[in-house]
């Protein structure tokens, strides 16, 4: 089977919701064996047309708040109103093996049962950002694979998780009464990209302080700037382990999806992050590039000793490097 029909296959699986060719597509985007990218270009080019009709939804919020288990609630929820549903469960990674720590696949029990949902545990390997480096690619495949609701469940880890506003329609907020995080510590910059806030384990005992904790972000929330919707997030009172608040959540978040496609804000939006995504691959393309000239790797060791030891500074060094590149650029150009 030549290179090509291989792709076609794997397309054709794929498009007819097959889990295991999805997943398959999924390793294939994300391997950074030069061998596999071309493959992986055409597969995401035969993908696009059908990509671009689902909710594409980021939760984020610091360790422990309960993400897991709420897009276990939220996607059961999901699927009992009839949509398919994939959680691409961001990991963090191990800072030398670059491999994945948690395992996502545990906490979400029901939903992981479900021949309707899909579930990717995919590490950082170190990418700043709360996202791994081919999430945009992954929920393209996940859209053509048919799922029509895309949830992203980033890392976590704070002011890092930006990036997830520039790949998704709606982003949700978890925090957690009573945790000392309800106004100060969640950094500003996520509260800004919110488009809703829960408040969850909203239960028990801790249910007073959820109320409380609700109209106090009310309040904070009314100094934020407004997203480029107009709007400020609500504050809603969630208990995955009851299931109160589920079907709340669910139809605030639908409302503001149905709102975002009817007045052309999502459009919008989607436009502004295919250009994002442009830049980004052109960044990657670059780095890529010259990480890979054999002139860099014949230079760079020398330059990485003389920034070691302090004989040469490090902005001198990168500039010696790019100069290297640039010039080898340049006579390939007059070459031509």
């Amino acid at each position: 089977m030549s290179m090509e029909q291989s792709v076609e296959a794997l397309f054709e699986a794929l498009r007819s919701g097959d889990r295991s060719a999805l997943g398959r597509a999924l390793t294939l985007v994300e391997s950074t064996r030069p061998s596999d990218h071309g493959r992986a270009m055409d597969l995401l080019e035969r993908c696009l047309p059908h990509a671009g009709r689902a909710l594409r939804m980021g939760i984020t919020g610091v360790p422990g708040v309960g993400k897991s288990t709420l897009i276990d609630a939220l996607g059961v929820a999901l699927i009992d109103a009839g949509h398919r549903v994939a959680v691409l469960a961001v990991d963090p990674s191990s800072a030398r093996t670059s491999g994945s720590i948690l395992g996502d696949k545990t906490r979400m029990e029901r939903l992981s049962r479900s021949e309707q949902a899909f579930i990717r545990p995919t590490a950082t390997a170190g990418k700043l950002g709360g996202v791994a480096r081919s999430t945009r690619e992954a929920i393209v495949l996940c859209e053509a694979s048919g799922y029509d609701r895309i949830l992203v469940e980033t890392v976590g880890t704070g002011q890092n998780e930006l990036d997830v506003d520039r790949m998704t329609d709606l982003n949700l907020l978890l925090m957690l009464a009573g945790a000392g995080d309800e106004l100060q510590g969640i950094k500003r910059g996520i509260m800004e990209t919110a488009d809703a806030i829960a408040l969850t384990k909203s239960e028990g005992d801790n249910l007073a302080r959820a109320k409380a904790a609700r109209q106090d972000l009310r309040n904070a929330v009314m100094y934020l700037p407004v997203r480029d919707s107009g709007r400020h997030p609500e504050v809603l009172l969630v208990s995955a382990l009851q299931g109160s608040g589920i079907q709340e959540l669910l139809a605030h978040l639908e409302g503001l999806y149905r709102s975002d496609r009817e007045n052309g804000r999502l459009a919008a939006r989607r436009s502004e992050q295919a250009l994002h995504w442009l830049h980004q691959a052109m960044h990657d393309g670059l780095l890529e590039r010259f990480h890979g000239d054999p002139a860099i790797e014949r230079w760079a060791p020398a330059v990485e000793a003389a920034v070691r030891s302090g004989t040469l500074s490090p902005f001198q060094g990168a500039q010696d490097l790019l100069e290297v590149f640039l010039s080898k650029g340049a006579k390939g150009a007059d070459g031509a």
